[in-house]
């Protein structure tokens, strides 16, 4: 009898939980877990290094990752002599400056916290790695959702091919200038220096031209021709005309 009582008050082992700072998660219902833009970034010394800066403090639970509650390393916001839960800052800028990914706060540098629009054209908050790379989604991204993908800096002008400045002699090379208009425009200097709509807007018919248009399908349309649906020429004239007929000015 002595035995199983003993055995009864051997603590179990506690799974790992986010404590102390709680940026870049969000609550699952369970938990506390990181979300893809806490490790979206990459860290600006090497990864091992910052595992010696920053010692991972479980290592059956691992390092911050998308979807998990690995506990994040003290050291990344806090000191030993503070209150467990109390944030130091100039421990936290220095983690952020060196080691955001290996600490989970990829969300909180500057190519990661900014506002997305009001009415994106899709669901900031499910943005894939896979997304932000693909030619589809980069630009309507970088527009509508730049917090997403590490945009902030980019004026919402990204290329739409991720691999445009392997080889920037494309941006002067004769028949490619299609391409690199749609494709590569912040590499080769292409972005539009204004998103407001203008009526000469090629692929667009003047009022002059038309007595009516068709009704916009979508009730966003003010807020994605501010942000440039109506002139980035990533969207084609059959795109504006589907959704926003009447706000582009399309025939």
């Amino acid at each position: 009898m002595l035995f199983i009582f003993s055995f009864l008050l051997v603590p179990f082992t506690a799974n790992a939980a986010i404590t102390g700072d709680l940026n870049c998660t969000t609550y699952n219902g369970t938990s506390f877990v990181y979300t893809p833009a806490a490790v979206a970034c990459s860290n600006t010394i090497s990864d091992a290094a910052c595992e010696v800066l920053y010692v991972d403090p479980d290592t059956t639970a691992g390092y911050p990752s998308a979807g998990t509650d690995a506990e994040r390393p003290l050291a990344c916001y806090t000191t030993a002599t503070a209150t467990p839960a109390a944030i130091v800052q100039d421990m936290k800028t220095a983690a952020l400056d060196t080691c955001a990914k290996t600490c989970g706060l990829c969300c909180q540098t500057d190519a990661y916290s900014c506002a997305n629009v009001a009415y994106p054209r899709l669901d900031c908050s499910t943005i894939t790695t896979a997304q932000c790379n693909s030619v589809i989604w980069r630009s309507i991204i970088a527009t509508d959702c730049p917090s997403a993908c590490g945009f902030c800096n980019e004026g919402g002008c990204v290329d739409a091919v991720v691999d445009c400045a392997t080889d920037i002699s494309i941006c002067t090379t004769v028949g490619m200038q299609d391409f690199v208009n749609t494709y590569c425009q912040r590499t080769c200097g292409r972005c539009p220096s204004s998103t407001t709509y203008s009526s000469t807007t090629t692929g667009s018919s003047s009022s002059s031209t038309c007595t009516s248009y068709n009704a916009d399908s979508s009730s966003h349309c003010a807020d994605w021709a501010a942000n440039g649906f109506c002139t980035n020429t990533f969207y084609t004239t059959a795109q504006r005309k589907s959704y926003c007929a009447s706000t582009c000015k399309i025939c």
